[in-house]
């Protein structure tokens, strides 16, 4: 089933329950803990995680739900909620407001619908599959950038680029009329409203690049793994969007050098 009025109505509705809660631990005393990955939970995560959950087992009880803390329930339904309660924890915890939230919904594992919230920007980005998408409910769309010399590039989670892949970094440094540096779903919301042209990312979780994904396709971007294929639940969280098709192209063409 696409994603109806009814679903879009409380995808707002949580994201305003998750900013809201998410605003009553930013900049104050954390209880911080490492996971496995080493990356950093905090009492915030699992609190919106926790009040998100609870909204969509009560007005979806037939969904699936997969969130960040807590896995997935519900695996086996073809209908899927989607959860990265504070998508940049290190930007949480270090007061930087560039933190956000994600929820997607899925049909039979294809994003109908993505939110990107910015808690401490007061910012919603939604994308519904084959409606377009929304800044706080105004009409937003890629830009209409097709050459590589001439993009705004972000280049996200550099570091592990540059760990993993020094060549590729190599050649990204020399790439975009403009680059920058950046962590996080907010370069893709910006990629969205057409701020930015293009946004490679690396070591990302499915409920990372699912409900972005959302949000460029519906405003008329692209956006696949590295090698081109569409993103899924079990994509290797390898990230490339663009504004259009001639700019993915050349964005893919980097990656394979």
């Amino acid at each position: 089933m696409p994603a109806t009025e009814n679903h879009i109505q409380h995808a707002l509705r949580v994201t305003g329950i998750a900013s809201k809660t998410a605003r009553g631990y930013f900049r104050g005393s954390l209880g911080i803990e490492f996971k496995a990955d080493e990356s950093p939970v905090t009492q915030a995560d699992k609190a919106v995680e926790d009040a998100v959950r609870a909204y969509l087992e009560q007005h979806f009880p037939g969904h699936g739900i997969f969130g960040e803390e807590h896995g997935f329930a519900g695996m086996d339904r073809t209908e899927v909620w989607i959860i990265d309660p504070i998508d940049g924890t290190r930007s949480f915890l270090s007061g930087h407001p560039l933190f956000g939230f994600l929820l997607g919904f899925l049909q039979d594992g294809i994003p109908q619908l993505g939110v990107i919230g910015m808690p401490a920007l007061g910012e919603t980005y939604l994308g519904v599959r084959g409606q377009g998408a929304t800044f706080n409910g105004q009409p937003i769309h890629v830009s209409d950038q097709t050459r590589l010399d001439q993009a705004v590039l972000y280049v996200n989670e550099g570091d592990k680029i540059h760990r993993d892949h020094p060549e590729l970094f190599t050649r990204l440094m020399q790439a975009g009329q403009t680059r920058r540096f950046a962590y996080d779903c907010y370069p893709h919301a910006l990629l969205a409203a057409g701020h930015a042209d293009a946004v490679i990312d690396y070591d990302l979780q499915p409920y990372d690049f699912l409900p972005v994904s959302a949000v460029i396709e519906a405003a008329g971007g692209v956006i696949t793994d590295w090698t081109g294929q569409p993103l899924d639940l079990a994509s290797d969280g390898r990230v490339v969007a663009a504004a259009t098709p001639a700019l993915h192209a050349e964005m893919l063409a980097l990656i394979k050098g």
